[in-house]
């Protein structure tokens, strides 16, 4: 039987670790990165690209969870705050709208760093 907490694991890793290769094979998201406006956008795309697989996998390995997912929620919270937050302008269902998987994710990153 599967626990509520290696659902959650399984979940997560699976998320992020497709968001890093994903990251990784394909040339459009490099353009999303771009048109952030950050510095060195392609390094930080690969940057965090890697930091998704390689914490992925040590959620998915049941290794050093606590410390896993705190660069998760980092990563969540700049996803927000970057490309989620702009859409206020066009209102608040419309911004909860495009928020609702990223929230999701930021929630349950924070379940998973007060389990245990």
């Amino acid at each position: 039987m599967i626990t509520s907490y290696k659902l959650i694991r399984y979940v997560i890793a699976y998320v992020f670790i497709i968001s890093g290769l994903m990251k990784l094979v394909n040339e459009d998201l490099g353009s999303v990165f771009m048109n952030l406006g950050l510095p060195f956008p392609l390094y930080l795309m690969y940057a965090i690209a890697f930091i998704e697989i390689v914490c992925g996998i040590l959620i998915l390995a049941d290794k050093m969870v606590h410390h896993a997912v705190i660069p998760l929620i980092g990563i969540m919270i700049a996803a927000i705050l970057l490309t989620k937050v702009p859409s206020l302008r066009t209102g608040f269902m419309q911004f909860a709208f495009n928020a609702r998987l990223d929230i999701v994710m930021l929630v349950l990153l924070w379940v998973l760093y007060r389990w245990k």
